[in-house]
């Protein structure tokens, strides 16, 4: 009698332990989710080494904007940043990186831009302090090709639907906000915003491949 009890316990947790699976299947299938509802750990991630020492971590999100990542993650891959610089860095604001010259020219490509403004929907990723998003040329929404800032602050929510955010820093980014202590002269921008020593990236690789 206690053998049919505890077998008939144990069926019903693995029913319960199935209902719950099914039911959780249910709700991204209702939500459209599908395999957009990925789990921390099967996004693809990117490692970035400042020549400081410091080092950062780039969770990239496809889901939102894939044609934008996979041009990161392909850049990245070919060691297009390695060597390359944070040329414009604005306290509370962002940080610029990805230009080819460290003033800051170039950069620019025929990336689609992955943004609503664009009309491309699929891009819901706000723009929140530590988020990575293309810079593109202001009359041309398809212009991105490698620049790309990370903001600095939470207060950038207006570039939603603008440009085409695509990552955020989800370690180190301690890192990244000590860049707004380093010292800056007036820079092509009219502000502050250009480092006197070259806030340089030593190295970028991919550690997740999602």
């Amino acid at each position: 009698m206690r053998r049919k009890k505890a077998l008939r316990a144990l069926l019903a947790l693995i029913i319960t332990g199935l209902l719950a699976s099914a039911a959780a299947a249910a709700v991204l299938f209702l939500r459209g989710g599908g395999e957009d509802e990925r789990r921390e750990g099967d996004l693809p991630r990117v490692r970035v080494e400042m020549e400081s020492g410091g080092v950062f971590v780039i969770e990239l999100y496809p889901q939102y904007a894939p044609a934008t990542a996979a041009n990161f993650l392909a850049l990245v891959g070919e060691g297009f940043y390695d060597g390359l610089t944070f040329h414009r860095i604005i306290d509370g604001y962002m940080a610029v990186g990805g230009a080819p010259d460290a003033a800051g020219a170039g950069g620019s490509g025929n990336l689609p831009g992955e943004f609503a403004a664009n009309g491309y929907a699929g891009n819901t990723l706000s723009h929140t302090k530590g988020v990575v998003s293309m810079i593109r040329r202001a009359d041309d929404p398809n212009s991105a090709g490698s620049q790309f800032f990370i903001l600095l602050s939470n207060n950038y929510t207006r570039f939603d639907g603008e440009y085409a955010a695509f990552g955020k820093v989800v370690e180190g980014m301690d890192v990244v906000d000590a860049f707004q202590f380093v010292e800056r002269a007036l820079g092509p921008d009219g502000r502050v915003s250009s480092p006197v020593k070259p806030v340089v990236m030593k190295k970028l690789a991919v550690v997740s491949e999602g």
